[in-house]
This record gives structure tokens, C-alpha cells and sequence, in this order.
């Protein structure tokens, strides 16, 4: 599996700058409101050093990172619901998102018009929490109406199923209508499972990312401290970058140049490090590994996942006609060297299907179809 990222934001908050110096991918940008007209997509690899660890040992012919795909939408304006602007046109193409990051501009820059004529992170957080909130409502209402309209079925299966959706769809369109996200709403996971097929865009996770200026990735201004406000009040993340500084990282050609390039600026990680490390935060999910001569891979499961799940990600054969694991933990190679060493020391193991996988294991499947 992979996963999917939503952009989102109003016009000229960085958002296309960001998208094309994660993603190397190039969308148009320019100084005026609706530059991005078709929905732009990028896919990244995921770094992660365990992978080239892995295949320092094994040595393949060929390596395949996990891989994380960035949708980016035009900027949404106040009445997007309702046809305004262009962003409204595209929200279908986040639907089917994993999770949201919301770019909200957190600069000051005479050079860069606002929509709305000056900088205020609430209002512009408030602006696409109510637009999304609105197209949403518009799903909620007609699956309400068909629901309603279910509970005089004759068949009692169909009734059952619309009294158990019933409440919950009344609970998500009030808030709705009030502007408010359907991830608020403190959902069961069973009422979650009855709205689901909706795709709701307010029901996903977001992470909060605030574009500041070189200076404001080392001290938190007025307007980040606004965007951390509301993150804990929703219980959400939050992550600085400057999009400017990723444009730049994006032109150098070597990962040695890059790591340069941030130390020198005293950052950490990349805005697409911290980006891909949160998404996979919130949506619970972790990597592990199949290794062999041909090919060291990483895929991305859930947390939780037991080994035929694990294995219906890379087929559904896989999953389907699944007999066993042979697993071992990256860990282990580290430590012994090699896989014939793992096996010595009794750390290669047989699961079968109740196995639980864990982030970092190595594993191969047995099954038959």
C-alpha cells in the first residue's frame, strides 16, 4: 500500500512551491490567486536508512524505498463550496487522500499578495475548515435523505442498517452545518466504518503546516503560535518549514549536498522528512521489509496488521492462500551481519497467522492458490 497526501490552502500560501520542491515535480507558481488549475501529483520516496542498511548486507540487484504520492489542489477561497473559484472543482481528487496537509502561511512579504489583504493563520484555517465543511455537508445531506428513505424499506436487512446510520449522519451534518470537521465529532470506530464509503474530507487526519521565512524555522512568531493554538485545540499536528529553503534543497543533486545544505542552515530534517514522518504518525503506520538477492523493498502496512494482512499488500494471493512467515528483525541482521548468522542464532523465526507484524521485521511468505 501506499499513502496518499492531500494539499490543501488558500492561494499564494506556498502551496505549489511546496508541492514542487517535495515532489521535484513542477507546478506552475506565480504571484496571483488560481495559478494551479489542474490538480498537480507527486510521488516521493520515503527515506528511511534501514533500507539501505539492509541492502548493505544483502546486496540486490535492485532496491524499492516505500513511497508516499502529494495531491495538490488550486487554493480554495471563501465560497469554494458554493463554485467560487477553481479549488472546489478538484476536491474530488482529494477524497480518496489518506490524510491532509493544510498549508497555512505564517510570512510576512509585501512581494506576495494575500487573498483576503493581510496575514492571519485562524482566519485562513477558519476560511478552508468551513469551505471543506460545506462540501462535505453537501455529501452528508443526500446520503441522509437516501438513508431516510431506506428505513421504509421492505427489507428488513436494509432498514437495520439505515436506523444504525441514521444518528450518526444526523450528528455529522449539525456539525457540518456549523462549519466544524467531522474528525472532531469523537466517532466510534464502528461509526466511523458507516460513514466510510463517503470519503468525508473533514473526517481525515491533518497536519497543520505552517510556511515561514528563514527566520521563523528557529523562533516561533506570532503567527505559528496561532497555528499551534488551534492544532491543540483539535488535537492535531504541526510542522515549520520555510518553502523557500525546500525550493532550494530540491535543486541540489546529491543527498550529500543536501545534508549539507541543512546543517548549514541548522535544520534537522527537510519539510518532506517531517511531513512523511507525521503522516505516518497519525495513520498508524509502520514499514517491513522483504529482502533477497533480487530485490530489498519497503512496504508500508498498519499498525496492528497480522502476517496474512501483511501479505495481501504485496498480492491477494499472498493473503488469500497464505501458509506462513519466516520472519527476522532488521535489528538482528544489523547486529550479526548476515542472514545466515540471524539463522545461527536462533533470532529466524516460523509465524503463522495470528503473528503480529512489527515495524522493522524482514519477511517471507509461504502460500498457495
Amino acid at each position: 500500500m501506499g499513502v496518499n497526501c492531500g494539499i490543501v490552502g488558500l492561494p499564494n500560501v506556498g502551496k505549489s512551491t511546496i508541492f514542487s520542491a517535495m515532489t521535484a515535480a513542477p507546478a506552475e507558481v506565480a504571484n496571483y490567486p488560481f495559478c494551479t488549475i489542474e490538480p498537480n501529483v507527486g510521488v516521493v520516496t520515503v527515506k528511511d536508512d534501514r533500507l539501505m542498511r539492509i541492502s548493505s548486507l544483502i546486496r540486490p540487484k535492485k532496491l524499492i524505498p516505500a513511497v508516499v504520492e502529494f495531491v495538490d489542489i488550486a487554493g480554495l477561497v471563501k465560497g469554494a463550496s458554493k463554485g467560487e473559484g477553481l479549488g472546489n472543482q478538484f476536491l474530488g481528487h482529494i477524497r480518496q487522500v489518506d490524510a491532509i496537509a493544510h498549508i497555512v502561511r505564517c510570512f510576512e512579504d509585501n512581494d506576495i499578495t494575500h487573498v483576503a489583504g493581510r496575514i492571519n493563520p485562524a482566519d485562513d484555517i477558519s476560511t478552508i475548515n468551513l469551505e471543506l465543511a460545506l462540501a462535505d455537508l453537501e455529501v452528508v445531506e443526500r446520503r441522509f435523505d437516501n438513508v431516510s428513505k431506506s428505513l421504509k424499506a421492505i427489507k428488513k436487512d436494509a432498514a437495520s442498517s439505515a436506523r444504525s446510520a441514521l444518528p450518526v449522519l444526523e450528528k455529522i451534518k449539525k456539525m457540518l452545518g456549523e462549519g466544524r470537521p467531522v474528525r472532531l465529532a469523537g466517532l466510534s470506530e464502528e461509526e466511523m466504518a458507516l460513514i466510510a464509503d463517503m470519503h468525508l474530507i473533514t473526517a481525515k487526519k491533518v497536519i497543520y503546516v505552517c510556511n515561514v521565512d528563514e527566520h521563523g524555522l528557529t523562533k516561533n512568531n506570532e503567527h505559528v503560535q496561532a497555528v499551534m493554538k488551534i492544532a491543540q485545540e483539535e488535537q492535531a499536528e504541526v510542522i515549520l518549514l520555510c518553502g523557500k529553503l525546500e525550493a532550494e534543497i530540491s535543486l541540489l543533486e546529491t543527498e550529500e549536498e543536501k545534508q549539507e545544505f541543512l546543517m548549514a542552515a541548522n535544520i534537522k530534517q527537510s519539510g518532506l522528512e517531517q511531513l512523511i514522518v507525521k503522516a505516518y504518525e497519525i495513520l498508524g503506520l509502520k514499514t517491513y521489509f522483504t529482502a533477497g538477492e533480487k530485490e530489498v523493498r519497503a512496504w508500508t502496512f498498519h499498525e496492528g496488521a497480522k502476517a496474512p494482512q501483511a501479505a495481501g499488500i504485496i498480492h491477494s494471493d499472498f493473503e488469500r492462500g497464505f501458509i506462513r512467515a519466516e520472519v527476522y528483525h532488521c535489528e538482528d541482521l544489523f547486529s550479526l551481519g548476515s542472514e545466515a548468522k540471524v539463522k545461527e542464532n536462533g533470532k529466524f523465526r516460523i509465524e503463522g497467522k495470528e503473528y503480529v507484524v512489527r515495524d522493522g521485521d524482514i519477511m517471507h511468505f509461504r502460500f498457495n492458490v
